[in-house]
């Protein structure tokens, strides 16, 4: 499918070329870089939402306080940081250091021109006008289903739903397929590692169908007990939910493994991917998912879009959740018939700007290597670990093998919301608190902890800054003891 090209309808009538010029010419990719008027952003080159960008042609960054190398194989954390102009801000007077990645990553120019550019120039409703703009719309919604299946290494745009987030696809899978699946004395598998959003929608769907919600549990160091898990699974199990990466200890488990065993025993598996999109290559097909879900905003996307994957055998199980406009075919009070999925999961006006700007997002991202990316933030975790063990009092929660770059600490004397609060004093953004996590926190006899969380770019001068604000701290006399549950 082709996409409208908005830079050219955003230009002034007398530069938009001839109806017979354009049709000749054919449809060309909409331009991620699209200028507009509303929006100042450091300058950069512009980008191809369909085709790969080079970020890293921007310039030749100078070397990174602590770590040994700046780049890694073809990536530069300042290739990236150039992209996003919230990072060139000011908090309380200091640069900001953004390390609440867990919670939101920060947009590239390229996504906020996106969607600029979209209401400025393609602003319609889809699937259902027969005028140009419509036409153009839904070419550019569809767009981005297509780009969402080939970053997730989905066979066909036809297994992606979008949906507002990963906790909206996850409530889809429980009352969708869950309803019609669940009864008296199934069981749901939930590692004890998961976020509120991987338990709660289970928990509602298992009282209404008197299934139940089984924890699995970890091991000291953070990691889904293999072993108990296996023990768990029977054949009374239906649905095992797993995080591919945690959003409070940065665990990445042997999903893989796990959904292979899982399926022996004719269970389904779903993936939460909110974490992982961002900092490792994903293939849902390799991993044996039969749903994958992420967030938009956790991928350098707007707020309020995400998507849902599902096998074609799962879709197959599925039944409409929201009924609505766009999810039928025909109604009549006699009758209604649904539209083929996805479009039956979809009811309502979609979020088609989000779409846009996700399109957006997975075009800057794959602009770069996904490996030297991840090589890199594996790099950078590993120096801010060493930094932080140099902080008097300060503990690091988890210490699993394998995880992605996220770092949950407690600080002996100091609550965490008051760690927070200081970083903020100094420009530092963490999150304090439970992380939408309890029982992972729980584990470890806390109930609430702070989290620093990277991104593809931060770097270790900011790792730096954080170290030295926390160590300040630490002799500055502040603080109360932390929470213990």
């Amino acid at each position: 499918m082709t996409t409208p090209d908005l830079r050219a309808l955003l230009r002034s009538p007398e530069q938009v070329p001839s109806p017979t010029a354009t049709a000749a010419a054919g449809a060309p990719a909409i331009p991620a870089g699209t200028p507009t008027a509303a929006t100042t952003v450091p300058a950069a080159p512009p980008t191809d939402l369909t085709g790969l960008s080079d970020p890293t042609g921007l310039s030749d960054p100078s070397g990174l306080s602590g770590l040994a190398t700046a780049t890694t194989g073809a990536f530069s954390p300042e290739a990236a940081r150039k992209d996003v102009p919230i990072l060139h801000r000011t908090v309380n007077g200091h640069p900001l250091v953004w390390l609440d990645n867990g919670a939101t990553t920060q947009k590239p120019r390229q996504v906020i021109e996106a969607v600029s550019a979209y209401y400025s120039a393609a602003n319609s409703n889809i699937h259902r006008g027969a005028h140009t703009m419509a036409r153009e719309a839904t070419e550019l919604y569809e767009a981005g289903r297509g780009a969402v299946a080939r970053f997730l290494g989905a066979p066909s745009p036809d297994t992606v739903m979008f949906v507002r987030g990963t906790t909206e696809a996850i409530n889809l899978v429980a009352q969708s397929w869950g309803r019609a699946h669940l009864g008296p004395g199934d069981d749901i598998l939930v590692p004890v590692l998961e976020h509120h959003s991987d338990i709660v929608p289970w928990q509602l769907i298992a009282e209404e169908t008197r299934a139940r919600v089984v924890p699995v549990p970890l091991t000291p160091d953070g990691e889904i007990d293999q072993a108990e898990y296996a023990d768990l699974l029977s054949a009374r199990t239906q649905m095992v939910v797993i995080s591919q990466a945690s959003n409070v200890l940065g665990t990445v488990p042997p999903v893989r493994e796990m959904a292979a065993l899982a399926h022996r025993y004719g269970a389904k598996v779903l993936v939460d991917g909110a974490q992982a999109v961002a900092h490792m290559p994903v293939d849902v097909t390799e991993l044996g998912a039969d749903f994958y879900a992420f967030s938009g905003h956790k991928l350098f996307a707007p707020t309020g879009i995400g998507a849902l994957y599902a096998t074609p055998q799962a879709m197959a199980e599925m039944r409409p959740w929201q009924g609505g406009g766009n999810m039928i075919e025909s109604v009549s009070f006699e009758r209604t018939t649904f539209a083929a999925m996805p479009h039956m999961m979809e009811a309502g006006t979609g979020h088609i700007s989000g779409v846009v700007g996700l399109l957006a997002a997975i075009d800057w991202l794959r602009g770069f290597d996904r490996s030297a990316v991840a090589a890199y933030e594996q790099e950078l975790m590993a120096y801010a670990m060493q930094a932080m063990a140099t902080v008097p009092g300060l503990e690091v929660i988890g210490s699993a093998a394998e995880r992605i770059a996220v770092l949950t600490f407690t600080m002996a004397g100091h609550d965490p919301a008051a760690i927070a609060d200081w970083l903020d004093r100094d420009g530092i953004a963490v999150r304090a608190g439970h992380h939408c996590a309890q029982p992972a926190l729980a584990h470890y006899g806390l109930e609430s902890a702070a989290r620093a969380s990277f991104a593809l770019y931060n770097t270790s001068d900011e790792v730096d800054q954080l170290v030295a604000s926390l160590r300040r701290l630490g002799q500055s006399g502040q603080g109360a003891p932390a929470q213990q549950a």
